[in-house]
């Protein structure tokens, strides 16, 4: 069906559609009450189905033959580490593990916060947790103490789940100092930790409360899948919170499991048995939604991959990933393309592999610049798909579909609304704007399956956070707009600026930033100027052997500026800089940057990749 039909569907029978979605999955009873809404007024999608996510990842699969198919590949640079584990050997592991969490007293409804590495034993931590209804809570590991422990107080787990220590690059970083800490700072004390010991580091033991996950593992036996609700969690996910408060995003599991399903077979084009790679982290959405659900429960491959794209040991990392595993399937953020260009600006380290199998490269986490997108798409000359959504979505909200009707692309759009998804670019005032407007973007209510349904132990907050600012709209955050063709193009939450009262794009200026030959990545930001109100600065990564004088590439790309734009811009500053402050995820720190540019006080992100660079970016600002 072509996607046009496809969509009006969905959005005209909402519930027909993913009544008719809902029918590819395995219920151990099948909803019938497709939408509803609860006592808070909140939509509800198969309130009366009954299933379990992980017998859909694993059980469902051993029972129809796939058992000996591989289900997770562990690949480690950075330990030396290649590891294939099947359906059946990823079962037999979680249905074990399960039952010394049952054993331990975990039942359904109760919390369970996992703080880990990119390990095996972290995706049996989450499938063990959805097999018994236990309500798993990923803290990404390293994070630091004080933030672990305000998702500690507020998750009120029963066990934690940790391990000696990860691998950042080239060091080891102990992980259960942090977590002793945060347990001490916790107001909430869990009844044990669970611990992973690491070969290259033996974490020091506190009994009783310690418990070695090995060793419990080893002396358990396998208990079955708990039947559950579809409208009961499966995991809270915190995002970053306006009031310094995280927010505890709620993912179900019945809504969660149809939308994955329906996802991977008509977005990302895979099918049972294909090899997909999801290069992030289990601790984003990204890594619960497309390292271990969504492809577990489609039948694919996956797999865990920890290393970095550069550097392990170099810019050929993924490509040496893909050829080795098949990969049919890449999705990663345009950072890491961005970090692979500035080490090999000609794409030369591709000519040791063979990329065949590669079909797709989609790319979220943070809008694709179309320099970017050009530079991978004339490399690997496959479909490059910049898609958005949101951990609150937990699935793509605007996409090229893949799996319906490939669209021609637009390089910084994201291609159309997502079935299910219907998108509107809202004035102040909560009117639709037309073609070319830019404004708030909201989605019209009901969410489709998958969305959060509220914020853990806080409906208002859900509340007010997401839908008292448009009545009948979830309000999403971002600025955007969308062109005569129906194509969105998401401007972010800091890409508007007020210039001596003329209102322009920092994405538009970076996009003309990147497009310099010489530059690898950059932040366009606005910053307060007393006459002007405010004016854009452009932080610039340089590519690895560019010869050229700093200087000189400073006075280009303000010439550049002006002849695009105009002096309107009022563009004349252009800093060379060694790095950008990045989130562990890879989205630029715009805000940060601002911040530092202004004066004005600041708290450093906990999600931070490396705060030394703050120092950087202040002098370099400064100078």
């Amino acid at each position: 069906m072509p996607y046009t039909s496809l969509y009006n569907q969905s959005i005209e029978q909402p519930e027909a559609f993913w009544a008719k979605q809902a029918e590819q999955i395995d219920w151990f009873e099948a909803p019938t009450n497709i939408l509803s809404k609860n006592e808070q007024g909140f939509y509800r999608w198969f309130k009366d189905g009954k299933l379990n996510t992980c017998h859909l990842a694993l059980d469902y699969h051993v029972a129809n033959g796939r058992g000996n198919q591989t289900a997770l590949i562990y690949d480690s640079p950075v330990t030396k580490t290649i590891q294939h584990i099947t359906y059946q050997q990823l079962l037999q592991l979680t249905a074990r593990f399960a039952g010394a969490l049952q054993n331990l007293g975990i039942q359904k409804g109760h919390t369970v916060v996992i703080y880990m590495p990119m390990i095996p034993q972290t995706v049996i931590a989450m499938l063990a947790c959805a097999r018994l209804g236990a309500i798993h809570s990923v803290v990404f590991g390293g994070f630091a103490p004080h933030e672990l422990a305000i998702r500690i107080d507020d998750a009120q787990p029963k066990i934690v789940i940790s391990a000696s220590c990860g691998i950042e690059g080239d060091k080891v970083l102990a992980y259960k100092p942090l977590l002793d800490e945060a347990l001490t700072l916790s107001n909430h004390k869990p009844e044990h930790t669970i611990i992973y010991q690491r070969d290259m580091l033996i974490a020091d033991m506190q009994t009783p409360r310690d418990i070695d996950f090995q060793q419990l593992l080893n002396y358990s036996k396998p208990t079955n899948c708990t039947p559950l609700d579809a409208t009961d969690p499966l995991y809270i996910l915190y995002t970053s919170g306006t009031t310094g408060k995280p927010k505890g995003v709620v993912r179900d599991n019945g809504g969660h499991a149809v939308a994955l399903h329906f996802s991977l077979k008509h977005i990302y084009n895979v099918q049972a048995g294909d090899v997909f790679w999801a290069a992030s982290d289990v601790g984003w959405v990204v890594g619960h939604s497309y390292i271990v659900y969504a492809p577990l429960i489609m039948g694919c491959t996956t797999i865990l991959y920890e290393g970095k794209p550069v550097k392990t040991p170099d810019a050929g990392a993924f490509w040496r990933v893909i050829e080795q595993h098949q990969v049919k399937v890449l999705f990663t953020a345009p950072t890491a393309f961005r970090a692979i260009r500035k080490e090999d600006p000609e794409g030369l380290l591709t000519q040791k592999y063979q990329l065949s199998s590669l079909k797709y490269l989609f790319l979220a986490g943070e809008r694709c610049d179309p320099s970017t997108y050009y530079w991978a798409n004339n490399l690997l000359k496959i479909p490059v798909i910049d898609h958005w959504w949101q951990t609150e979505s937990g699935w793509p909200m605007v996409a090229n579909m893949m799996g319906i009707e490939p669209m021609p692309i637009k390089a910084g759009s994201s291609t159309k609304p997502v079935c299910g998804y219907k998108i509107d670019i809202l004035s102040e005032d909560g009117d639709v704007l037309i073609a070319n407007q830019t404004g708030y973007v909201g989605i019209k209510l009901p969410l489709p399956p998958g969305c959060l349904p509220t914020l853990w132990n806080d409906d208002e907050r859900f509340q007010q956070s997401y839908l008292s600012h448009f009545e009948g709209y979830y309000l999403t955050g971002d600025g955007g707009y969308i062109d005569d063709d129906g194509y969105i193009f998401i401007m972010g939450r800091d890409d508007v600026i007020n210039v001596a009262g003329h209102r322009l794009s920092t994405g538009e200026m970076e996009e003309l930033v990147a497009s310099h030959t010489a530059v690898a990545e950059c932040a366009v930001v606005g910053v307060a100027d007393e006459l002007r109100g405010q004016v854009p600065v452009g932080l610039v990564v340089l590519k690895d052997g560019i010869t050229t004088p700093e200087q000189q590439i400073e006075t280009e790309l303000v010439q550049l500026i002006r002849q695009k734009i105009g002096a309107v811009a009022v563009f004349k500053r252009a800093i060379v800089v060694k790095r950008l402050p990045k989130t562990r995820s890879g989205k630029i720190l715009r805000k940060i940057i601002r911040l530092i540019a202004d004066g004005t006080p600041y708290q450093i992100p906990s999600t931070i990749d490396d705060p030394t660079v703050l120092t950087e970016i202040h002098d370099a600002l400064r100078s």
